[in-house]
């Protein structure tokens, strides 16, 4: 049988009871030994390296030390000191078991994809010349590999090879989306390397082209003339992949799902291109999902191209979204893996996991804490202050402030209040939706999380809600402005 592995926590004593409770929960696992060392602070997150290897003791029989996850600066002191292993541990006390478990989420290899990404700039012929290649260069980076010019139909752009050389310059490519011959032949010998589309209607020009095309049905229930034009392009030797056309909800989008299957059954080596955005630009909800789900039909159907656009706000950051979910979806069917606890880049709306919070716990917590830096907790139950040995709780911010100024704390400047009603906001959203609130840090948005600057909690290098500086609540991360002892 496995010896159990000799573990020593370090932390500081606000952090001791619930450092401990953590402990105890693991215990019936009979994995590892614990020893709760308590150095002498008050906020775990003030300690440095350099300052613990002054109060640590590490006896002989210790494997593995964990000290505090806010805990930063180089370990080399300590591991001279010691023959355990020196390790950060999480940033919350309270996720313990889940990284010595190795239940967190660990870095998988997201770097293998095979579906490619182009990206329409709608209108094209209504944008100057630089704002096309503005937006080109926008799409790339957001990881388009093919730049989609979308031309009016009507209009026949006499600017279309300029733009294409313009874009090709960057080293992008480029796709030219057009029934017009003249608008298509300019853009090819320009550079596009790709039409968008061609049926019954304009494939007699295919051959001019001399570039790969979209092939699409001339109705969705004509197959037969779709399977025509195949022999025809193929005939010809001219490049192509089909599009059997996604409609939208409420206008046949099962069938149209149905028609991607039936293609790659009756056709199993024909490249196939799936246009997304007739879904996510045409149904209000958030595009994140949708972008996933449709990602992943592509990818088990071996379907290698995706066309998207962002023009609609709910689908505004859609490119990425192809991106994320592309490397996800690869890795999900090369690893036979679900795609959960991989990457939550895209858990927008809500955060993947939230720690509860335990009412007694907090309120006692309050009492040791005298300064009146107030310390700023949220979860689905309501929003509490802790400060000056006080516990204010309940859901409306502006009743919470009420009770704090009628405690008459000493140091309720206007730039403290400014930034206590900052994060109060931050924790009423996170309180409404669902997510993890940590005082001064961003609320955690996925890919499109900024993070927050120093800036607006510093004042002369110091914070307005902590005149000391910014150290981090036990477990939390939330200010507890305890000096060292």
């Amino acid at each position: 049988m496995t010896s159990p592995i000799k573990l020593l926590i370090v932390t500081g004593r606000l952090a001791e009871n619930i450092v401990r409770k953590t402990v105890e929960s693991l215990r019936p696992l009979g994995q590892f030994e614990f020893v709760v060392q308590v150095l002498p602070i008050s906020v775990a997150a003030l300690m440095t390296p350099e300052w613990i290897a002054k109060h640590i003791h590490i006896s002989p029989h210790i494997d593995r030390v964990i000290l505090p996850g806010y805990c930063k600066g180089d370990l080399k002191t300590l591991n001279e000191r010691s023959s355990a292993a020196i390790e950060i541990g999480p940033l919350d006390v309270r996720d313990l078991g889940d990284y010595l478990l190795g239940r967190t989420t660990q870095q998988k290899d997201l770097t293998s994809y095979n579906i490619e990404i182009l990206a329409e700039i709608n209108h094209a012929p209504r944008l100057t010349r630089e704002e096309v290649v503005s937006a080109a260069r926008s799409l790339a980076d957001a990881g388009a590999d093919v730049i989609d010019l979308g031309c009016d139909v009507g209009y026949v752009w006499n600017d279309i090879g300029v733009c294409v050389k313009a874009i090709r310059d960057l080293g992008l490519r480029v796709s030219v989306d057009s029934f017009n011959p003249q608008e298509v032949i300019t853009a090819t010998q320009a550079g596009a390397e790709l039409v968008l589309s061609v049926n019954s209607s304009n494939i007699q020009y295919a051959s001019d082209y001399a570039s790969e095309v979209v092939l699409i049905p001339d109705e969705q229930t004509h197959w037969h003339a779709l399977e025509s034009n195949i022999e025809v392009l193929d005939a010809q030797k001219i490049p192509f992949r089909i599009d059997p056309i996604l409609e939208p909800v409420g206008h046949g989008f099962a069938s149209s799902l149905k028609r991607y299957f039936d293609s790659r059954t009756r056709w199993p080596n024909v490249p196939i291109l799936m246009g997304i955005g007739n879904l996510t630009e045409l149904t209000e909800v958030d595009s994140a999902g949708l972008n996933f789900l449709l990602l992943a039909i592509c990818q088990e159907l071996n379907i290698r191209s995706v066309l998207t656009t962002q023009v609609i706000n709910w689908a505004r950051s859609s490119v990425k979204e192809c991106e994320i979910a592309r490397r996800l979806v690869h890795y999900s069917l090369t690893e036979n893996a679900l795609p959960k606890h991989v990457d939550s880049s895209l858990v927008l709306l809500r955060d993947a996991k939230l720690h509860p919070l335990d009412f007694a716990e907090l309120a006692q917590l309050a009492l040791n804490i005298k300064d009146w830096n107030m310390r700023i907790f949220a979860d689905p139950n309501g929003i509490h202050l802790l400060g000056g040995g006080q516990h204010f709780f309940g859901h409306d911010v502006f009743q919470l402030f009420d009770k704090l100024t009628e405690a008459n704390p000493k140091n309720l400047t206007p730039s403290h209040a400014f930034y206590l009603g900052y994060e109060m906001c931050k924790a009423t959203i996170a309180m409404h939706l669902g997510k993890q609130y940590v005082q001064d840090e961003s609320l955690n948005w996925g890919f499109l999380t900024v993070e927050e600057s120093d800036r607006h909690r510093l004042v002369s290098g110091k914070s307005p809600s902590n005149p000391t500086r910014n150290p981090k609540t036990p477990g939390t991360g939330l200010d507890m402005n305890e000096d060292k002892d």
